[in-house]
């Protein structure tokens, strides 16, 4: 082989390895919730968001609504759970820890008996 043939080889290589990602926000609806619900089969993982308006503690039940449904393979949320994993420790690195034991955390996250579904409200979200 020649040096131009390698030459070449390397360009495209190089070429494949700086590609970018674009993302076009500009339908993108934003929606904020305190709130998440995570459901689980063997195919898919499957995320509600939304907003709990009780602010009673006290109150028996919790009416949350469900503002957006993520649903995800488990090889995505997997990649998705590692990535918030890495987001939360940079940003612990450079805000200082978050407190999860404080008032301000919320209610603890709750557990079905005899399901696969965890829920948490008030910012804590279960994984």
């Amino acid at each position: 082989m020649t040096n131009s043939q390698t030459g070449g080889s390397d360009q495209a290589q190089a070429k494949t390895d700086q590609r970018r990602i674009l993302v076009d926000a500009a339908g993108a609806a934003t929606n904020y919730s305190n709130s998440c619900h995570v459901a689980s089969t063997k195919e898919e993982i499957v995320l509600n968001f939304g907003l709990n308006q009780a602010w009673d503690q006290n109150q028996a039940d919790l009416r949350v609504q469900v503002t957006n449904r993520i649903i995800l393979s488990p090889f995505a949320a997997k990649r998705l759970a590692l990535l918030l994993g890495a987001v939360v420790q940079q940003y612990e690195r450079q805000f200082g820890a978050l407190d999860q034991g404080g008032p301000a955390a919320g209610s603890p996250p709750s557990v079905e008996k005899g399901s696969e579904r965890l829920s948490a409200n008030g910012g804590d979200f279960a994984t």
